[in-house]
């Protein structure tokens, strides 16, 4: 992992907390929230004010999230909103994170120039011990306050001054009188700059999370299903269905297009297919001869060809599937007919511009694994996992291209890639009557 940190792969974007003042901050929000202090004077924050130094030093990756399911947060700045989430647990956490910062960005402003500001993204499920449990999880609720306790404080002068205000003899109240300046020393004058954090409610319907392997939970679809990345078998009862695993390419595709969730990448609008097929078979290329032991060169597009030259018969089906596609894109071909059971089925296609399109790029990714720079911007997760299990040839690869090709417009790529950013209100789209057959015909059934 040295190697994608020294590139900023990984904990890139973190903020750096050295100044005393703000250390000093932290270790009162840890110690309301922990019981716990750090004993590290300079540290790095996610969105959430998980420090992976403080893990390391507490030998505690989930000091901020221990049930995984209500994870508490620490904001010193309003600069955290563009960091990333680590360790996560819900594919959600970090948009509600990130839109009640936004929403609330001028209180929070003024709150962190003082203190900490600390809360909890809770829902009424406190443990997940088994996977029914998820289906309890709909509504996430964000409450927080300063340690110093400004938000509440500022709730209750609102109600004394009222009081103050409204009572016949309140200026002669002089234990009334006293208990405002009290609380003013503290807030301010709130009738010029009021302070408040409203408590914000998000719905949770579609959602991945890394519990018991991995799940997808789609509901708020107009045929709702869940797929599980290890085999479903000993999952118990669930309240949707149908249950699917990784393994089930055939149902799984049935589903994503009954549910009209994804489109052929040679369809998008604005997407340059053949760049984007030729960037896929090159991947594909360097984990076959990575497992041949077939030395890369300088990996460049003339140094693959002369690989794929090498594997010949060898070709893995998902270079072959794509490379006919290519032919097709590029006008020296005839439209291929590759169906779900084909192995580079997933890799021909991409989500749908809907409000769930990263989660559904997520799925995708864990169907077509070999697309590493796709796995890489919509599941972070699972690319630092299956990172680990590659050579160190490959690792070299596949890092240098994502600090060469991607690293440098992380915007432009993604919009390049996967379409402009759906708005949190573009559900997905109805069903159609093209959708039901798949993109590239009738969808075969096998054995289920």
């Amino acid at each position: 992992m040295k190697r994608l940190i020294t590139a900023g792969l990984m904990f890139g974007n973190l903020i750096e907390i050295s100044s005393p003042a703000l250390v000093e901050r932290y270790n009162r929000a840890l110690k309301h929230l922990t019981g716990k202090t750090t004993a590290l004077s300079d540290f790095h924050i996610d969105i959430s004010g998980y420090s992976p130094e403080i893990g390391d030093e507490f030998g505690d990756d989930h000091y901020l999230n221990p049930n995984g399911c209500n994870r508490q947060f620490i904001l010193l700045t309003t600069a955290q909103k563009t960091a990333p989430l680590l360790n996560i647990k819900f594919s959600t956490s970090r948009g509600i994170l990130r839109q009640f910062i936004e929403a609330n960005e001028a209180q929070l402003f003024a709150l962190t120039a003082r203190d900490a500001v600390a809360g909890e993204l809770a829902n009424s499920v406190y443990e997940v011990s088994t996977p029914a449990r998820l289906f309890d999880i709909r509504k996430i609720t964000i409450e927080a306050d300063t340690i110093g306790s400004h938000v509440r404080d500022a709730r209750k002068l609102g109600s004394l001054i009222d009081r103050f205000r409204n009572e016949p003899d309140g200026w002669r109240d002089d234990l009334l009188i006293a208990d405002m300046i009290g609380l003013a020393k503290k807030t301010g004058d709130i009738t010029r700059v009021p302070i408040a954090l409203p408590v914000m409610n998000f719905e949770q319907a579609n959602f991945w999370t890394s519990h018991f392997g991995g799940f997808y939970i789609f509901r708020d679809v107009a045929f709702p299903g869940v797929i599980t990345t290890l085999p479903k078998a000993g999952l118990g009862a669930l309240p949707v269905s149908p249950l699917m695993d990784l393994r089930q390419r055939n149902e799984i595709a049935d589903w994503l297009a009954r549910n009209n969730l994804v489109e052929p990448v040679v369809q998008a609008r604005g997407l340059d297919a053949g760049a984007l097929l030729r960037q896929k078979m090159d991947f594909i290329l360097v984990d076959a001869a990575d497992a041949l032991n077939l030395e890369l060169g300088q990996a460049t597009r003339a140094d693959l060809r002369k690989i794929a030259q090498r594997l010949g018969s060898a070709l893995p089906q998902e270079f072959l599937g794509l490379a006919a596609l290519l032919r097709w894109v590029e006008g020296g071909g005839e439209w291929p007919r590759i169906t779900s059971e084909h192995p580079a089925y997933f890799y021909t296609l991409r989500a749908r511009g809907h409000r769930d399109r990263d989660l559904v790029n997520m799925l995708l990714a864990e169907l077509a694994p070999l697309d590493v720079r796709q796995m890489y911007i919509v599941h972070k997760e699972l690319f630092y996992a299956t990172y680990a299990t590659w050579s160190d040839r490959k690792r070299g690869y596949v890092a240098d291209f994502l600090e060469r090709e991607y690293k440098v417009d992380k915007a432009g790529a993604r919009a390049t890639l996967f379409g402009p950013e759906p708005g949190m209100d573009d559900a997905a789209p109805p069903p159609d009557t093209v959708a039901p057959v798949g993109p590239w015909g009738s969808i075969r059934r096998g054995a289920r």
